[in-house]
């Protein structure tokens, strides 16, 4: 089950921040990267954002977050987590599939690291294409795809 969750909320940004923790610590290493500015990350950035969190729920367990930016004709994913204990279960690709159905915007964007390559496989079956690829000042090659809609506000 997805839900719309509460980041303001001590406990269920917590629970977001535990997830995005395990899940960027295996990114990192695909990535073959040390210092990754994701794992900077703290519990108040969790809260003080005004992006928008979805979880996917394993029972109580939230095994899953996607975080959106959305604007009247954008809809940025920033973020897509999956806990590694319930990776390859397709809890990434319903998160997306929430958000594309969820949000009525004209364009999606998502941008991660060029080596991970279960996410650009993901994003390009549900029909992302590539943008551009540029390196960051902390050393990663990046990827930026975009999903061009028919929906228009």
């Amino acid at each position: 089950m997805i839900e719309k969750l509460n980041n303001k909320n001590e406990d269920i940004s917590r629970q977001i921040c535990s997830v995005f923790q395990a899940s960027y610590k295996v990114e990192a290493e695909l990535l073959n990267v040390t210092d990754f500015p994701p794992l900077n990350r703290k519990l108040g950035d969790f809260q003080n954002t005004n992006t928008e969190f979805y979880g996917f729920f394993k029972g109580e367990i939230i095994a899953g977050v996607i975080e959106v930016s959305h604007q009247k004709s954008l809809t940025d994913i920033e973020s897509l987590v999956v806990h590694p204990e319930y990776f390859r279960q397709g809890i990434g690709k319903q998160l997306v599939k929430f958000v594309l159905s969820a949000f009525h915007s004209g364009l999606f964007t998502v941008e991660t690291g060029t080596k991970n390559e279960p996410a650009i496989k993901l994003y390009k079956q549900l029909g992302f294409q590539e943008l551009e690829k540029w390196d960051t000042e902390s050393g990663i090659r990046k990827i930026r795809l975009k999903l061009v809609t028919h929906s228009t506000i």
